[in-house]
């Protein structure tokens, strides 16, 4: 038996990452987003990763530019297993990982949904898409598809 001295090492802690996942689709807390489905961005392969960030900004841009007509949707996720740096962002583009993106084959477990968040301005989101389609046109492809 634990003595009321002693930390329980089971219960959550503010010191905890926080991981946010940007899409369209409608989910549930307890919901698992996995591997395996068409992926929201690229050229909608079947997915081999799926992503989380630790900051808020990188998930905006997730659930701004992912395909569909969907609300656009930010949920707090776990993941279940190993997470790496995404090597779209990391090294490639930026030195480091300043958007704290990060990739993972194991599913990652829905915790909460973010329900007030400021999008980028139209114009930005506009801009960004462009400049992704010019990366397709020239043949430019992820690192994760």
């Amino acid at each position: 038996m634990q003595s009321k001295d002693e930390p329980n090492l089971a219960s959550a802690t503010p010191f905890a990452q926080t991981y946010f996942h940007g899409t369209k689709a409608n989910l549930k807390v307890g919901d698992l987003i996995e591997v395996g489905y068409n992926s929201n961005y690229g050229q909608r392969k079947n997915a081999k990763y799926i992503f989380l960030s630790a900051t808020l900004d990188a998930a905006i841009w997730g659930a701004e530019l992912a395909v569909g007509e969907g609300k656009e949707r930010i949920y707090l996720v776990e993941p279940t297993g190993a997470i790496e740096d995404d090597p779209d962002v990391t090294d490639k583009k930026f030195t480091g990982n300043p958007t704290k993106s990060y990739r993972s084959t194991s599913a990652f477990k829905v915790v909460g949904e973010v329900t007030v968040w400021q999008g980028h301005s139209a114009s930005l989101v506009k801009s960004m898409r462009e400049n992704l389609e010019r990366l397709k046109e020239q043949g430019i492809n992820s690192l994760n598809d």
